[in-house]
């Protein structure tokens, strides 16, 4: 009896595992799951245990051994998506970034979305001019202590906090000037609404980067936004095709391609590789799911999506959720009593801390990360910013989603399309997370191999002049560079033409399959005895006894001849 309990009980934690979530406030999440159970499961328990209704906008985010981020699909089997052995751990995130956060319905759902851009300007992907800077960092300022208090908050108080991957002391006066005076007696909950409202004026509000090459081999970052798609590169927007513009994303290998039509008769194709197929592929699916989130107006409208236009290759994927109008439809109707919200405060944070104890860090910000792969790091080298940037395309942000006053702020800086006083570098975007201890080598060698760029220097006047550090890349450096970016272009041409002949071959191939399967059904018309009603039907059309005797036939008795002929030449020899 004894045994037969203590089996049992072996078997039940084999059909279990252990998960561990961190969520956006860095605080984890642990629970035990059956192998079977689907993302959606796990997701559900998350955010019933943060009591969150408006759950649509986000996801949960993982990283395979490859260092390689992917999002769960809801849809299928945990234990299946994960390449690592149990426990497994993963990241709450924001997935979808709603097109008006200081809009949404419920405190909760805006504190979480708070907490993610608040996570996006320390890790340089939310970039921005110094001015913007500190009002960001003075609204996080209140949100957090509150009120500007003399006997609590000493002289250079706001150095003690770190919102940035790099800073200046004139910014950190600024900061505490208008926390001082401009934001005195707003609550957290108002605080945290007023940044949502000024971060989303933002041209990098909602950007999550996925670093690829364009075509001459230069560096750029690839995004999905709520308006549409977004390419940048050193410190400009140089490409953005609003949802409705966007007619097809493809991707094969490590080549993305992006089909848009921007007039009546002007259709645009935009092309970039990505380092790994297994990124491009990411790419590719983030790209689908954005689209059908914000283009669509119904669920009912999405389609499965296959990333090449022949049936027998490629992938397919089709993204399953609400899209953002029915969201907004539904948290409409939302009505309780608003949930308890436990703000984090001054609970230091692992990924993203807001204080930091001990003298200011100006260029290596302080964070503890996971020691990463070397290919990670190549990678990062690879991708520092060019001094060559393709032209500038002006496009307007008109959206159905678009708030009008983003609208209009975005169509006065249309012209020259420049989105930050330093170039966009989101170092920290593109390594994996959860993260975990690294000691400060790995800091160093961060700085070295082009550490994120926000706000350091005050010169508003020099946006497009290299900042000190940058200046390397035009260098010995950036000349190593340059050519490497040339070898890889030069490589990226004869994977080009190694994938046309691969796939030529496949269509010969599938063609060859093809006519051998017909032959075989003809040769089973034409010879076999077969008495099946679906034969004999086909054998007593007109159209077949006659093709059987004026071209089978005739044809039979040459193939017979001619092996007749080569086997006498084969006996005589």
């Amino acid at each position: 009896m004894l045994s037969r309990f203590m089996s049992g009980s072996i078997r039940n934690l084999e059909r279990e595992y252990s998960c561990t979530v961190r969520l956006l406030d860095d605080t984890e999440y642990t629970c035990t799951i059956q192998r079977d159970a689907k993302g959606q499961y796990l997701f559900d328990l998350i955010c019933h245990h943060l009591n969150l209704l408006e759950k649509d906008y986000f996801g949960i985010r993982y990283v395979d051994p490859d260092k390689q981020r992917h999002w769960l699909e809801f849809t299928k089997s945990i234990s299946k998506q994960m390449k690592s052995q149990p426990p497994f751990t993963m990241c709450l995130r924001v997935k979808f970034y709603p097109p008006e956060p200081a809009a949404l319905k419920e405190e909760i759902t805006r504190y979480l979305v708070f907490l993610q851009i608040k996570r996006d300007l320390y890790h340089g992907r939310l970039l921005c001019k110094t001015s913007d800077a500190a009002m960001l960092a003075a609204h996080i300022l209140q949100a957090e202590i509150g009120d500007y208090d003399p006997g609590k908050h000493p002289e250079g108080y706001s150095s003690k906090f770190q919102f940035f991957p790099k800073h200046s002391e004139k910014l950190e006066r600024r900061i505490a000037d208008i926390h001082k005076t401009e934001l005195i007696g707003q609550t957290p909950e108002t605080s945290e609404r007023n940044f949502l409202q000024k971060a989303q004026m933002l041209e990098t509000y909602g950007v999550d980067p996925h670093p690829c090459k364009d075509v001459s081999g230069n560096p750029a970052f690839l995004a999905f936004t709520p308006f549409g798609f977004v390419v940048l590169q050193g410190n400009k927007r140089v490409h953005f095709l609003k949802w409705n513009e966007v007619t097809k994303l493809k991707f094969e290998g490590k080549t993305f391609h992006v089909y848009a039509n921007q007039k009546e008769d002007e259709k645009i194709i935009l092309t970039y590789f990505a380092p790994t197929p297994e990124a491009c592929k990411h790419l590719w699916k983030c790209g689908v799911e954005n689209q059908a989130f914000y283009k669509l107006d119904k669920s009912s409208q999405v389609r499965t999506v296959s990333s090449s236009n022949l049936f027998f290759k490629g992938s397919r994927f089709r993204y399953s959720g609400r899209v953002a109008k029915e969201v907004m439809e539904q948290s409409a109707k939302i009505k309780r009593e608003p949930p308890e919200i436990h703000r984090a405060g001054l609970v230091p944070s692992r990924s993203c801390p807001s204080i930091t104890h001990g003298p200011r860090l100006s260029s290596v910000p302080r964070t503890r990360r996971r020691a990463v792969h070397i290919s990670i790091m190549e990678g990062l080298e690879s991708l520092r910013d060019s001094a060559h940037s393709t032209p500038v395309r002006s496009v307007s942000h008109g959206d159905s989603f678009m708030p009008r006053s983003r609208s209009q702020a975005t169509d006065a800086s249309e012209r020259t399309a420049v989105i930050s006083d330093e170039a966009y570098s989101p170092s920290d975007s593109v390594l994996p997370t959860p993260v975990a201890e690294h000691s400060m080598e790995l800091a160093a060698s961060r700085q070295i191999n082009g550490a994120p760029c926000s706000i350091e220097e005050e010169k508003e006047s020099e946006a497009g002049t290299p900042m000190q550090g940058e200046g390397g890349d035009f260098g010995a450096d950036g000349r190593s560079a340059h050519e490497g970016a040339g070898g890889d272009s030069a490589l990226s041409e004869v994977e080009q033409v190694n994938k046309f002949v691969l796939s030529v071959l496949r269509l010969l191939l599938v063609t060859i399959g093809l006519l051998f399967v017909l032959l075989l059904l003809l040769i089973i018309l034409t010879e076999s005895d077969l008495d099946i009603a679906f034969l004999r039907d086909i054998r007593q059309t007109p159209e077949f006894e006659q093709f059987h005797y004026e071209y089978f036939c005739p044809l039979r008795r040459w193939f017979a001849c001619k092996l007749r002929w080569v086997g006498g030449l084969l006996i005589n020899k």
